[in-house]
């Protein structure tokens, strides 16, 4: 049997990473970062990050993991009726804030890969439910490089400190843009660097799963979003968040400052953004990438999932046209 490739193996030790935190509702370090907090820690780190006080205690106990690097909230601007999809939506924090703002007549979905988290947050919508009324969630198993997601068909696409966590970033942002419809536009917060961390800093075991180890440059993220045919990027730098990290003095942010050269902060490398940017109307006329497939018959981007496990396959899980991972696909139905 052939050794895992690298993607693989970074995507089953993520994997593994939030399994753990979803099964303990412990982080993997101590502190508020993005590999999880008490939630004590986890509250007081979104009301830094400019989380309503009163939305967070719409949310169901276990919801907020301190998985947060930033408030894609802040920027989304959503709209009643709008249809949101959440990368890395873990156990349901933003996916059921987003509910709550498109209304009864739009739909928040959430995609995760990892199962015991797609678990918890099912078990957390029926709380959701109970407490606000609202049943417009939806929470599907998929790797963000490939969305369970019908083309053109999501208005807004947020994620919360989850793509750096990508072995191929640059797939996630053609997905993001296959999925977007024509118009339709991105709210993204996640890590970046300013600058490339030493080797030493990148090598801790730890780093993957706090979201660090694998931030991209931001002038990469921006190349990644064009080049993915998204328009009007913007990045904002924020480095509020790192600041909270040094006060807490998380020990995951503690090792990495200790492998930095003498003099240098944490700041002067890694950094908060809020990423946003927009689907071209034309797009989907246009876009170099885009084609109509039947329920299950796509080339992977919606229709299939690769899971990482010992003897990789392609599964049917959720199909670009809704389905769920049970399959349940409309026969013939197009995507586009």
């Amino acid at each position: 049997m052939s050794n895992p490739s690298l993607e693989e193996q970074i995507r089953a030790k993520v994997r593994e990473g939030y399994g753990a935190i979803a099964t303990t509702e412990q982080g993997c370090c101590s502190g508020a970062s993005c590999c999880g907090s008490s939630p004590e820690v986890a509250r007081d780190l979104a009301t830094k990050l400019g989380y309503d006080p009163t939305l967070l205690e719409t949310l169901p106990e276990g919801t907020n993991l301190g998985l947060s690097c930033g408030n894609p909230q802040a920027i989304a601007s959503l709209h009643t009726g709008e249809t949101v999809l959440d990368l890395g939506s873990g156990a349901g924090f933003d996916v059921f804030l987003a509910a709550q703002a498109v209304g009864p007549t739009g739909k928040a979905i959430g995609v995760d890969m990892t199962a015991q988290m797609l678990s918890k947050a099912r078990r957390n919508a029926a709380s959701f439910s109970e407490r606000t009324g609202l049943s417009n969630v939806e929470f599907r198993l998929g790797e963000i490089e490939h969305l369970p997601v019908s083309d053109n068909s999501v208005d807004v696409v947020l994620s919360n400190c989850v793509i750096n966590l990508s072995p191929d970033k640059p797939q996630v942002w053609r997905d993001i843009s296959r999925v977007l419809k024509p118009g339709g536009r991105v709210a993204i917060s996640d890590l970046a660097l300013l600058r490339p961390l030493p080797d030493a800093a990148k090598d801790l075991a730890e780093a993957l799963v706090g979201c660090v180890a694998g931030a991209s440059l931001v002038d990469d993220i921006r190349r990644d979003a064009e080049a993915a045919g998204l328009t009007d990027v913007s990045i904002g730098i924020k480095h509020e968040y790192v600041a909270v990290m040094e006060n807490t003095g998380d020990s995951l942010y503690r090792d990495i400052l200790a492998q930095l050269p003498a003099g240098h902060k944490l700041s002067d490398y890694i950094v908060s953004t809020d990423i946003s940017a927009t689907k071209p109307i034309e797009s989907c006329e246009n876009d170099w990438h885009h084609e109509s497939y039947p329920a299950g018959d796509g080339p992977g981007g919606g229709d299939d999932i690769r899971l990482a496990t010992g003897a990789p396959e392609w599964h049917q899980t959720s199909s670009c046209c809704g389905a769920t991972e049970m399959g349940d696909v409309a026969t013939g139905k197009k995507c586009c």
